[in-house]
């Protein structure tokens, strides 16, 4: 009777534990079931997430966004459809899989890579860096504005690749990269006589009067400089880098934004400490150009001692201006191949653009006239922006390698193509 009952007691043990057992057993099991199938589903609403991004992406590429079709035959630009839609794989194969010996340079927006098509045609490919927000910004900006754009003084976009996470801008390749490239080069900037780089100012001024009077949307590029200004074959320049760039309506004088992009040095005082701009920004921002090819040097790291302080490039034209001695800012490179009367014309129009008053400014219109036209007279300029004098700590004036000073907000480093 006892051994009965201690083997009854010792089965109920038994098959009590069990019971726990399988109890456990079961929870695993349901709890990787929960987290398989959650992963699952997360993995499909991310790839139907990326699905949708793609086909937007597709859409805005390959649809006109901007208007009927007569609006397009009044302007005679390209419709967006003739953007072209590159696979993947012939970009791989036209850059030889990005090799880094294909690689031109590297932007906010990702790396840049030089190309050649099946058919012989080179491109400069913009690859966007994976996980970047900000630069996927800038592809669906610059998609959206540079594909209605035609100019000479404008670089072509030819097309997009965009498959889930690789979307790429594919441009037609300028063979003599960026102005940057030259201009702050104590060797090749030699190649820029006065003539190429006069011929480089009207072509940029060129450029921007388009888009600010005569493209179907007034732009603002928001990011000139001299690192996005290509060169062509013979040395003409291509307004590039569409991606920070802004519409205004043609009734519209100026706008505002909490998000300052840009580059420091070619941002006028409105714009960095306020936020607002218009077709005047771009206006300081050629002046500044207009100081560097003059000088040879960069407004960024200009450095020139003047009592206890080191001032800018504007400020240092400004009191050059004053005291008459204009010239003294002139590249020693060019020597003799200017002419007084349009070098000292150019400083002056520069010193106009580069006012701390946006009102006092000139239009790029007004700019082209007076470069141009010798016998537009030229009112007196008033003072720079930023004129107060204060400390810089780089001082190489002549230091070579393309501009990467960036915003406040979004970063703009890009090396010439």
């Amino acid at each position: 009777m006892l051994k009965e009952e201690l083997y009854v007691l010792s089965s109920s043990r038994v098959t009590g534990s069990s019971w726990w057992i399988w109890v456990i057993i079961a929870g695993v099991v349901l709890l990787v079931l929960l987290l398989t199938g959650s992963l699952y589903y997360s993995r499909r609403k991310f790839r139907g997430e990326r699905e949708m991004e793609e086909a937007a992406l597709l859409e805005l590429a390959t649809s006109d966004s901007f208007g009927d079709s007569k609006d397009d035959e009044h302007d005679g630009k390209r419709g967006a459809h003739d953007l072209k839609l590159f696979s993947f794989d012939s970009i791989v194969a036209a850059t030889n899989n990005f090799s880094p010996e294909n690689k031109l340079g590297e932007g906010g927006f990702g790396p840049v890579y030089k190309g050649k098509l099946l058919e012989g045609q080179e491109i400069a490919v913009k690859r966007l860096s994976r996980g970047s927000s900000q630069g996927l910004v800038e592809f669906k900006n610059e998609i959206r504005l540079i594909v209605k754009l035609q100019h000479m003084n404008l670089v072509r976009l030819l097309g997009c690749c965009i498959k889930g996470e690789e979307k790429m801008l594919i441009y037609e390749f300028m063979p003599n990269k960026s102005l940057d490239f030259f201009l702050f080069d104590p060797a090749r900037r030699k190649i820029l006589d006065w003539k190429r780089r006069h011929n480089i100012i009207e072509g940029i001024a060129q450029g921007l009067l388009y888009l600010h009077k005569y493209s179907r949307l007034r732009i603002i590029h928001r990011d000139l400089k001299a690192s996005n200004i290509l060169l062509d074959h013979d040395l003409n320049p291509k307004i590039s880098d569409f991606g920070m760039a802004r519409t205004f309506g043609r009734n519209a004088s100026e706008a505002n934004t909490n998000r300052i992009v840009g580059t420091y040095g070619y941002m006028p005082p409105e714009y960095a400490m306020e936020g607002i701009f218009s077709v005047k920004s771009d206006v300081y921002s050629f002046g500044v150009l207009l100081l560097e090819i003059v000088s040879g040097r960069k407004n960024k790291s200009f450095h020139h001692n003047h009592g206890a302080f080191a001032i800018n490039l504007a400020v240092y034209a400004w009191d050059l201006w004053k005291e008459g001695t204009s010239l003294e800012l002139v590249d020693p490179m060019l020597e003799d191949s200017y002419s007084t009367t349009q070098m000292l014309r150019c400083i002056h129009i520069a010193l106009l653009c580069v006012q701390e008053r946006a009102a006092d400014r000139p239009t790029m219109s007004a700019v082209i006239s007076m470069l141009t036209n010798e016998t537009v007279p030229l009112p007196n300029p008033n003072l720079p922006a930023f004129s107060t004098h204060h400390k810089v700590s780089e001082t190489d004036s002549h230091k070579g390698g393309p501009e990467s000073c960036s915003g406040s907000v979004t970063i703009s480093e890009t090396e010439g193509r």
